[in-house]
């Protein structure tokens, strides 16, 4: 017998994963968390307390405009596989769920 909470996860999840599986969704969701990792970088490289990449960001050599689009890529890599990853988890758990659900009703059956 699946518990209520496993009942409910399985109704959220049937009403709700397709919409959740598109990329344009999960990017927009797995920003924060990408940010997360970003706004650290950024401020570690700005703050100076590095003298190396103090002396990088001071030569004629440096280009902001990579910098900015590898913090652009670190950002969009991580807001889309995180909620790829975590659709993929809810997904095997709803599967199991269903999977779980269908045992127990034959069994009572017989």
């Amino acid at each position: 017998m699946l518990s209520e909470e496993e009942e409910a996860f399985i109704e959220y999840w049937k009403a709700n994963r397709e919409r959740q599986k598109k990329t344009m969704h999960q990017f927009m969701v797995g920003i924060p968390v990408a940010l997360l990792f970003v706004i650290p970088i950024a401020i570690n490289f700005f703050s100076g307390w590095y003298k190396r990449a103090a002396m990088l960001v001071h030569t004629n050599s440096f280009n902001p405009g990579v910098l900015l689009l590898a913090l652009l890529l670190i950002t969009v890599f991580i807001a889309i596989f995180s909620r790829k990853f975590r659709w993929d988890q809810n997904e095997q758990r709803y599967v199991e769920l269903l999977a779980r659900r269908e045992r127990q009703a034959s069994s009572e059956k017989k």
